[in-house]
This record gives structure tokens, sequence and C-alpha cells, in this order.
């Protein structure tokens, strides 16, 4: 007499656990690529490798610069019109004395680039103080370069982000 075998029962959980696994994974990298597309600020950086080479110039104008002592505070004081202004600097020496006879010019951009940048050159109203009128293309984040000489000395560049309301 012979015994008839019962068949081996499969266990249907191990596809789900696949299924289950394969879900998750494909859960994370959607996350993954939201955040990388939703965070991108489209700011890049051209030559970054013949800028990385120069670094160590980069440090050696910074220091240069470091020298001088020269410090600025930006001011951006707007007028009755929208998109209307001046930038007030105040130039101040090592010891807070004001800078006289300063020679400043520059240009207020977009973070990113657009629109094109608005030349300034600033003019001394006395105390430190340097003065330029500013028509700007709307409200929102600027950007302003500035580049400082006195005689033979300088330049010493300056940059500072605004907001304008």
């Amino acid at each position: 007499m012979s015994m008839a075998s019962a068949p081996a029962r499969r266990s249907g959980w191990i596809p789900w656990a696949f299924v289950a696994f394969m879900g998750l994974v494909a859960a994370v990298n959607g996350v993954m690529v939201y955040l990388a597309l939703s965070t991108f600020t489209g700011t890049t950086i051209d030559r970054a490798y013949e800028r990385g080479r120069r670094y160590n110039e980069v440090l050696a104008e910074a220091e240069r610069q470091a020298a001088f002592g020269w410090r600025f505070e930006l001011r951006w004081a707007p007028a009755t019109e929208p998109n209307k202004g001046r930038l007030v600097v105040a130039a101040t020496d090592r010891h807070g004395a004001p800078l006289e006879g300063l020679a400043i010019e520059g240009k207020v951009l977009r973070p990113l680039g657009r629109p094109a940048p608005i030349p300034l050159a600033l003019t001394q109203a006395g105390s430190g103080r340097y003065v330029a009128p500013v028509t700007l293309d709307g409200a929102g984040q600027w950007e302003v370069r500035l580049a400082a000489r006195r005689g033979a000395d300088g330049p010493v560049e300056f940059r500072e982000r605004i907001i304008v309301r």
C-alpha cells in the first residue's frame, strides 16, 4: 500500500514581499526625483575646473583686499516711485574713521543674471558716504557688486544682496 503524499502547500506571502519591496524602492526614488527637481536653483558655474585651479589666486586677492581694512555698509533708500531709490554706502577704515576720496563703481544685478546688470557710479556725499540713484526693473532680491579705489590703492571689491519691496 502506498501512501499518496499531499502536495506541498505554497506560501502566498513571498511574491507579495517582492512586490512590496519593489514598490518601496519606486516610492523612495520618486521622492528623490521630486526633491531634486523642486530644489534645483538652476545656478551653475561656468568653467568650474579652471576656477578651482585658480583658487589660490582668489585667496591671495582676498588677503590683499583684507590688508586695506576698508569696511562697507550698504543701505537701500527707496524713493516714492516704485523700484526707484538710492544706494547709500558708508565706507570706513579699520579704525572706523570715514574713508574720503574713494572712486566707487559697480553694478546691480539679479542673482540669476536676468535682466542685464545696471551700472553704478557712486558720488561722494561727505563723511565717508557715497550715493547712487538707481532705477530697478522690479521688486525682489538684487545683488550689489562694488569696486572701490583711492589713488593707487585698490580695487577693494564688495558685494551684498538687498531686497527691494
